[in-house]
């Protein structure tokens, strides 16, 4: 489009100070009289650009003048390459920011570059491994940008993969763990990245609702995840020493209240079932206890008699006759 080798011939201008219209044709990939118009276009169009004929002439920018074609604020510039500085891991981003970085004044560059340095995005875990695997992220990706209903292979713990027909609509993270949200025969539902195994476009443009925000749809759909998440609420009191533990373990889902005269504190736990719940405390041993509701507290005992039946003083593995650890060999005479 015209429009788009006009940008790309200011920023040519911007970056080279001095051009010839065969330089631009060069760059664009245009014939020298297209860029000859394109220069000449600019010039009509009130952009300070002017040409020199004869030896060492071109086209320039009156008084190596600049124009911030980005429209952002420094701080916003700062803000984006944060963001995307760490995550330009494929080709075609690491090319979008070099462009961008191209369009930015002199005065912007510097900070823009330095925020794209500022950070670093690990996607292993201590020990390693993977947080998230997403390898049909840029599919996806592509199938909701342009619009185009796929199949989708997908598979749940326990169940073996299954291939829907979707209409993919936005994609979502909830803490570093990246979603689709996509109408699918059942209505609109979230499709965890990490389990999806194929992306098969069928070709057929996607039905988007005339009201659909994906922000809104989102934080409904959340919000009834969380729900499920949170059904159940386990009361228990723990020694004080357990409490940073306990902390760490369930975050926002604990809540502490005052300690008791020996000092105990009252603790609320949510989660999805009390036996949950319950499973979770259990490695806390006596430093825990489980006060309601009765679901919460026959799960512990059972976990209690499993361990003891596993561990306790007649269970586990049986003892080794002293004598069989010799092979059968005689002992020396002392």
């Amino acid at each position: 489009m015209k429009a788009d080798r006009l940008v790309a011939t200011l920023l040519f201008l911007q970056t080279r100070g001095r051009v010839t219209a065969a330089d631009v044709a060069a760059e664009l990939e245009v014939s020298e009289r297209t860029a000859r118009r394109d220069l000449e276009a600019l010039a009509s169009a009130g952009v300070p650009v002017y040409s020199q004929r004869g030896r060492g002439g071109g086209w320039a920018l009156v008084g190596g003048a600049r124009t911030d074609l980005t429209g952002l604020t420094a701080g916003e510039i700062r803000a984006l390459f944060l963001v995307a500085g760490p995550s330009a891991v494929t080709p075609e981003l690491r090319l979008a920011l070099r462009k961008l970085v191209r369009a930015l004044p002199s005065t912007l560059r510097a900070g823009a570059e330095a925020a794209a340095r500022a950070a670093v995005t690990d996607d292993t875990d201590w020990s390693g491994s993977a947080l998230v695997a997403a390898p049909q992220l840029d599919a996806l990706r592509a199938a909701v940008v342009d619009g185009v209903q796929v199949r989708l292979g997908y598979g749940r713990p326990g169940r073996p993969p299954g291939v829907r027909t979707v209409d993919p609509l936005g994609l979502a993270s909830k803490a570093g763990v990246p979603y689709l949200l996509a109408n699918a025969p059942k209505g609109l539902r979230t499709f965890r990245l990490s389990r999806v195994t194929s992306v098969d476009p069928t070709g057929e443009l996607v039905v988007r609702p005339d009201d659909f925000d994906l922000p809104t749809a989102w934080r409904a759909l959340a919000g009834r995840m969380e729900d499920r998440i949170l059904a159940a609420t386990v009361r228990a009191r723990a020694e004080p020493s357990a409490e940073p533990v306990l902390a760490g373990l369930f975050g926002g889902r604990l809540r502490v209240g005052q300690p008791a005269a020996d000092g105990w504190l009252a603790i609320e736990i949510d989660g999805p079932s009390p036996e949950v719940v319950a499973q979770q405390l259990a490695g806390f041993g006596a430093r825990v206890e489980v006060l309601a509701p009765p679901e919460a507290r026959r799960r512990m005992a059972g976990l209690a008699a499993e361990l003891a039946s596993l561990y306790g003083e007649h269970g586990g593995a049986p003892e080794h006759d002293g004598a069989a650890e010799h092979d059968g060999a005689p002992e020396r005479e002392k």
